[in-house]
């Protein structure tokens, strides 16, 4: 039910890079979240025309979504750790990625055919 999407301007990285990234941003969003892992989806889309503060300089989206779990303390928590992973892998600056969260209903999420 966690969801964390990526999107970004840069080209795209050598495909170890990538699984490198949604691995470790899985492992973190159950964590900070407290939910299992194996209900995590991740997905990364690259190489998108972005723009931010007016210019084309490398800049990241990422949409976070969840079924309950989620806090302000827990959400600035994880803008912290995920920006810093997002910098560290892709080199986009903290101050270029945004981040939304997104708390969702269990009958609003479908999965194995039915809702949580």
């Amino acid at each position: 039910m966690p969801l964390i999407q990526v999107k970004t301007s840069v080209t795209q990285p050598e495909s170890k890079v990538i699984e490198s990234l949604l691995t470790t941003l899985s492992a973190k969003l159950a964590q900070h979240l407290g939910k299992p892992e194996s209900y995590v989806m991740t997905s990364f889309d690259s190489d998108i025309k972005m723009t931010f503060s007016g210019t084309f300089d490398p800049v990241c989206y990422l949409e976070i979504k969840s079924v309950g779990g989620m806090s302000p303390s827990k959400t600035k928590s994880m803008s912290k750790d995920f920006c810093q992973v997002i910098e560290d892998e892709l080199g986009v600056p903290k101050n270029r990625t945004y981040i939304e969260f997104a708390g969702a209903e269990g009958s609003m999420w479908g999965w194995n055919g039915s809702t949580f």
